[in-house]
């Protein structure tokens, strides 16, 4: 069996569970956290930005950019938003610009109620901290590595990443 196969496979089985998640709301809580893990696509820097559940840790919405602090990262907390249904109450990153605009214009309201509280002042150690995003930027550069960088920036490999750094234990209706 050669390894074109078994990528086929891989690419079979993404598609399929991607179709399938597409299709449902994922249970998340109104905590979610968001950052950035450099990766390597096709021997250039990349940046992958998720956003993630901070209780169920389910990997809600991912975007791939070239920029680090620059980068529009809108559209990853719209996909976020239409994924789960809502926007989260408080959202938790590092202090990176581009997250701090993107939640002032995904997640901006007039009602103090439904307004989104972003916590962009942390630290490794410190009582509000983003080591559980961390974890899974760790588990991504796991992947990264066997893989020796990306081919392509749509690489089935991400979209599995998404479905298998997760736990599928209770986040879906």
């Amino acid at each position: 069996m050669s390894h074109q196969t078994i990528h086929n496979w891989i690419e079979k089985y993404i598609e399929l569970m991607k179709r399938y998640l597409d299709k449902i709301t994922s249970n998340v809580s109104d905590t979610w956290r968001a950052d950035e893990v450099f990766v390597k696509i096709h021997g250039d820097m990349s940046y992958l930005y998720a956003l993630m559940d901070d209780q169920t840790r389910f990997w809600i919405a991912q975007e791939v950019a070239e920029t680090k602090f620059t980068a529009d990262i809108r559209p990853l907390f719209r996909q976020g938003k239409r994924l789960a249904g809502k926007q989260p109450v408080t959202l938790i990153t590092d202090g990176a610009p581009n997250f701090h605009e993107a939640c002032e214009k995904e997640y901006f309201t007039r009602r103090t109620a439904d307004k989104t509280t972003h916590i962009k002042d942390i630290r490794f150690d410190g009582k509000v901290h983003n080591n559980k995003m961390e974890r899974m930027n760790g588990e991504i550069r796991d992947r990264e590595k066997v893989t020796r960088n990306l081919k392509t920036i749509d690489t089935p490999i991400l979209t599995g990443c998404r479905f298998t750094t997760t736990s599928f234990v209770h986040i879906w209706h």
